[in-house]
């Protein structure tokens, strides 16, 4: 008969082998898993910089185009304050009011003396010195 020699011996060293090698690989794929999970990450990552420098161009864009807007707004009103203010012509000149009141031309000239001041083409103090000579 032949003697099977190290029975509990060989069989533990065997096991040992066969624990030893799952541990490795075991601990070889966790390491590539974790490579893999940090890869995708880093593209996750990337991606999301990406998205977030895109959004911050859009909103310097926005914000340019309403800056662009409101100067347009601003040269619009400037260009209408500088522009002579027309009115309709005022009808005939009513005889003065007892009392010393004014007549319609004064009244218009007065309006249109308003107009021009709230539109910023007359200074306050223009604006007083005209408003005087029409009053008297």
């Amino acid at each position: 008969m032949r003697r099977r020699g190290g029975g509990l011996m060989r069989t533990a060293a065997t096991t040992a082998v066969v624990v030893g090698t799952a541990k490795a690989v075991g601990g070889a794929m966790d390491s590539h898993a974790a490579n893999k999970q940090a890869a995708q990450q880093s593209q996750v990552d990337s991606q999301q910089a990406a998205y977030d420098a895109q959004a911050q161009v859009q909103q310097q864009q926005y914000e340019m185009q309403q800056m662009q807007a409101q100067m347009q707004a601003m040269q619009a009103q400037q260009l209408q304050a500088q522009q002579p203010q027309y009115a309709a012509p005022a009808p005939a000149a009513a005889p003065a009011a007892a009392g010393g009141g004014l007549t319609a031309d004064d009244m218009a000239k007065l309006k249109q003396l308003a107009d021009l001041h709230t539109a910023g083409a007359l200074s306050d103090a223009e604006f007083d010195s005209a408003k005087q000579k029409i009053l008297g």
